[in-house]
């Protein structure tokens, strides 16, 4: 059985909005859905371990869908990600690929993360899926080859647009905007329409755009893994 790792924020702060983030749930339950439904097991990891916060907005009425109404009543699920492990105590030989979750909070934390991006490397050196959707493809951006150039370099990706950031009128409230840090990592971003599916993936690599893109991405990384 293949054995996928998430990796979730543990940052609550919108920056000095006074206002509460996290993970977003669809991009969390969708992911984690697919993967246990198509056979794989997930472990739930997160910068800190214990329990990481959920982006308050996320469980809104308008962006309830049926992963996150399951996921409202998954009593089983809720205890284990009470109970993540610290990513400093995980080994990438343990598991077949890793994912990342979105949500802003991964943008204050992971984003800078050295055990993460050690990990990350770990997990592209042995050519392992790497899978981010939303905000947090900002976890490749300090990642390198084993040749010390940029991760994203040359590659094909995607991930929460300027123009959807724009729109939700946090563009000068996050400490960085993803689109434009893969670009400046020499990322060959594209995206879709703001806020429509769209996932992308270049070797093993997979990104996708906004919540519409989570079961994609998923998708995607199914594929890889059961072909390998």
């Amino acid at each position: 059985m293949k054995n996928v790792l998430f990796v979730l924020t543990s940052h609550s702060d919108l920056g000095n909005t006074g206002q509460k983030t996290g993970f977003w749930i669809e991009e969390f339950a969708a992911p984690y859905y697919y993967l246990i439904d198509n056979g794989m097991q997930v472990t739930l990891s997160s910068v800190k371990g214990g329990q990481p916060p959920i982006d308050p907005k996320s469980n809104e009425p308008d962006f309830q869908t049926p992963a996150t109404i399951r996921f409202n009543k998954d009593t089983k699920l809720q205890e284990d990600l009470a109970k993540t492990q610290p990513i400093a105590a995980v080994n990438h030989e343990d598991f077949d690929a890793v994912f990342y979750p979105g949500g802003h909070g991964p943008l204050w934390d992971l984003s800078e993360d050295n055990v993460s991006v050690k990990l990350i490397e770990s997990f592209n050196n042995a050519n392992k899926p790497v899978a981010a959707v939303c905000h947090a493809p900002i976890v490749l951006k300090d990642a390198k080859t084993s040749t010390g150039e940029p991760l994203v370099k040359g590659k094909k990706v995607t991930g929460f647009s300027n123009s959807e950031e724009t729109a939700m009128q946090l563009e000068n409230i996050v400490p960085f905007l993803v689109e434009t840090e893969l670009v400046n990592n020499g990322g060959i971003f594209s995206k879709g329409d703001d806020w429509q599916d769209y996932a992308i993936e270049d070797g093993n690599i997979i990104t996708g755009q906004n919540p519409a893109s989570s079961v994609s991405v998923a998708k995607l990384l199914s594929n890889q893994l059961t072909a390998n």
